[in-house]
């Protein structure tokens, strides 16, 4: 059976035992309009999808992955902003309460950056894309230079969280939310080796396990 196939018969499972059943119900409501109240910013890596690890159904969640789940700080002009086009539509139009920037563990975007691009991969559009956040690199060699190199990854791929979670704040409609306080920022962790969710605490300045 062909990769493609699987995915055939994926859809045909989901059609003739989800949609046509319990989704229905579901789907005929969605399509006057979705009302997600949280924007997911997340990587794309096939292991971490937002609606899986948080149990989520259809319109549950508006989601944005890239590569190390990074968010461009707010500019006017330049090229094309699709990540600032989706905060823009969740915020503004969608009126959602809550962004979560969600990491993970393994994550090949912020090993790309805090290692360099692999062998055999000129990197024309991923180097300029996680150098984004080399301030989260750079952060990580200051503040841990005694860590081993596999803990020192994974400082980072919190570091770059914490990075997105600042270019948050320079977007002007999100400070709006921000000081009306109709729309809260967290920086989740998923760790797919231990199963386990951190989110960063902002009062103590450093990521907490999210259920006790």
């Amino acid at each position: 059976m062909s990769e493609l196939q699987k995915l055939v018969d994926g859809f045909r499972r989901f059609h003739d035992y989800y949609f046509a059943t319990e989704g229905q119900k579901l789907y005929a409501e969605l399509v006057r309009g979705q009302r997600p109240s949280t924007l997911v910013i997340a990587c794309s890596d096939s292991r971490v999808d937002p609606a899986i690890v948080m149990d989520c159904k259809p319109g549950d969640l508006f989601v944005v992955r890239n590569v190390a789940n990074l968010v461009p700080p707010y500019e006017k002009g330049g090229g094309y902003h699709g990540v600032s086009a989706a905060l823009e539509f969740a915020v503004c139009a969608l009126a959602v309460e809550n962004i979560i920037v969600l990491g993970h563990r393994q994550c090949g975007g912020i090993k790309a950056l805090f290692e360099g691009i692999p062998d055999g991969m000129e990197g024309e559009f991923i180097k300029p894309w996680v150098n984004m956040a080399k301030r989260a690199a750079v952060r990580v060699r200051e503040d841990q230079p005694d860590a081993s190199d596999e803990e020192k990854l994974c400082y980072c791929e919190m570091a770059g969280i914490l990075v997105s979670l600042e270019n948050l704040r320079t977007f002007p409609f999100i400070q709006r939310g921000l000081q009306q306080n109709q729309l809260r920022l967290h920086g989740w962790y998923f760790d797919i080796v231990s199963g386990e969710m951190q989110a960063y605490n902002d009062d103590r300045l450093t990521f907490e396990p999210l259920i006790a």
